[in-house]
C-alpha cells in the first residue's frame, strides 16, 4: 500500500556497496543487475514519441516530462545532462520496493549505511519477492517493518535516469515536480543527512513547480491541497513523538505494547476528527491516508514520514533571502552542506525560526 508522498530511492546508495568490506555480495549482485538492467532498457524519448506504435497518450506525457525536464535546466538551474531524456516501460508496478525497520519499542530506524552516499533508514530491492524475503527476516529478527513500493529514484547523477512507467501514472504536476525534485538531488547531496537531501529537494520540487505553472499561464498549485499534506504529516510526527515518549518509560513489555497499541488507536481517532474538519471533495490523496491510517501501523510504517518536509519551511526562508534567485541559494545551500551535521541543523532551525515570523 504505497503512503502519501511518493519515497524516492537512491539507486547510487546500493551501488556504492562495491566499496565495502562488509557487503553482502548477493545483494550487490541483485542490485547491479536491476540497475543495469534498467539501463539497457532506456530508449530515448525522442525516438518513443515518434514511433507510429507508440500510445498517443503516452507520446503525450513524454512530451510534458521533456517540457518539464528543459524548464529544470533553463530556469531553476538545475543539471543539464542525458538524465529524464529516456524512457523504460517496467512493466511492473514500482521501480523498486523499499525495506524500512524499526525495533520493536523505538521509533529510530534501522540504518543501512554505505561508503558513498552514507545511512539512509531502508533498504531496496527491484524484486519485490526479494524485498518480502528481507521483511520476513527483520520481523524474525523482533523489528517493526513495512515495505513500501517506490515510483521514481535518483542514482545523484552517476547514470542517466530514465523517465519510468511507474511515473506516468501520477497526474502532471506530480510529474513535472518529480523531475525536479530528483535532478535537485544531483545538484546537492550531503551524506548522511536524509533529512537535509529530501527538505531541500522537495522545496525545490514545490517552488519549481509554482514556477513552471506559472509559465504554462497556469495558478498556483491548491493551496488547501498542500496544507492538508502538511497537516497530516504533522499527526502522524506527533504520533511518533507520543511513542517515542512511551518507550523511554520502565513498563514492561506486556504494559508497554498495550500502550502501543493504545496510541496507534487514539491516533486513528485523532485523524478522523481531523479529516471530518476538511472541506471539499476527497480526491485520491485523501484515499491514499485513510488507507495508510487503517493499515495494521506500526514503528516502521511511520519512518518515511517526516523525512521529506523537516526543513522545507527553512529552505523556503533562504531562497527569500536569496531574492528568490537560484543560483544565489544554491550558494546559500552548499555552505550549510559543507557545516558539521549539529551546525547544520543550527543554521536550518534558525532558518525556520525565520519563515514563522
Amino acid at each position: 500500500m504505497p503512503i502519501p508522498r511518493a519515497l524516492r530511492f537512491c539507486a547510487a546508495v546500493m551501488l556504492s556497496l562495491a566499496a565495502s568490506a562488509c557487503a553482502d555480495l548477493r545483494y550487490l549482485a541483485h542490485v547491479a543487475h536491476g540497475q543495469f538492467a534498467l539501463a539497457r532498457a532506456r530508449e530515448p524519448i525522442e525516438r518513443v514519441v515518434a514511433m507510429p506504435s507508440t500510445d498517443p497518450q503516452l507520446a503525450s506525457r513524454l512530451r510534458l516530462a521533456q517540457e518539464a525536464r528543459r524548464f529544470a535546466s533553463q530556469h531553476l538551474g538545475l543539471p543539464d545532462n542525458a538524465s529524464y531524456t529516456s524512457y523504460v516501460d517496467l512493466h511492473r508496478p514500482y521501480v523498486v520496493w523499499n525495506v524500512f525497520a524499526a525495533p520493536r519499542y523505538s521509533v529510530d530506524a534501522v540504518l543501512h549505511c554505505f561508503p558513498i552516499a552514507g545511512c539512509v533508514p531502508y533498504r531496496g530491492y527491484f524484486d519485490e519477492t526479494l524485498a518480502k524475503d528481507e521483511a520476513a527476516r527483520q520481523r524474525a529478527a523482533g523489528s517493526d517493518v513495512y515495505v513500501g513500493g517506490v515510483s521514481a529514484y535518483s542514482t545523484l547523477g552517476w547514470f542517466a535516469d530514465p523517465i519510468l512507467s511507474s511515473m506516468l501514472r501520477w497526474d502532471d504536476d506530480e510529474l513535472a515536480g518529480t523531475v525536479f525534485h530528483e535532478l535537485a538531488h544531483q545538484l546537492i547531496y550531503v551524506k548522511d543527512d536524509t533529512a537535509f537531501n529530501e527538505s531541500f529537494a522537495s522545496f525545490v520540487q514545490r517552488e519549481g513547480l509554482r514556477q513552471w505553472r506559472a509559465s504554462r499561464g497556469l495558478p498556483s498549485p491548491d493551496v488547501p491541497h498542500e496544507r492538508r499534506g502538511d497537516e497530516f504529516v504533522h499527526l502522524v510526527l506527533d504520533l511518533r513523538e507520543r511513542l517515542r515518549t512511551l518507550y523511554t518509560s520502565t513498563a514492561d513489555a506486556e504494559k508497554r505494547e498495550a500502550a502501543k497499541q493504545r496510541e496507534f488507536e487514539e491516533f486513528r481517532v485523532r485523524y478522523r476528527q481531523w479529516r471530518a474538519l476538511q472541506p471539499g471533495e476527497r480526491d485520491a490523496s485523501d484515499r491514499a491516508r485513510d488507507a495508510f491510517v487503517d493499515s495494521k501501523l506500526n514503528n516502521a510504517s511511520l519512518l518515511p514520514f517526516g523525512l521529506y518536509d523537516q526543513w522545507v519551511p527553512a529552505f523556503a526562508a533562504l531562497f527569500r533571502n536569496a531574492s528568490n534567485d537560484w543560483p544565489t541559494f544554491y550558494a546559500r545551500v552548499r555552505d550549510i552542506a559543507r557545516e558539521s551535521k549539529a551546525q547544520r541543523e543550527s543554521s536550518l532551525h534558525r532558518l525556520t525560526a525565520v519563515d514563522a515570523r
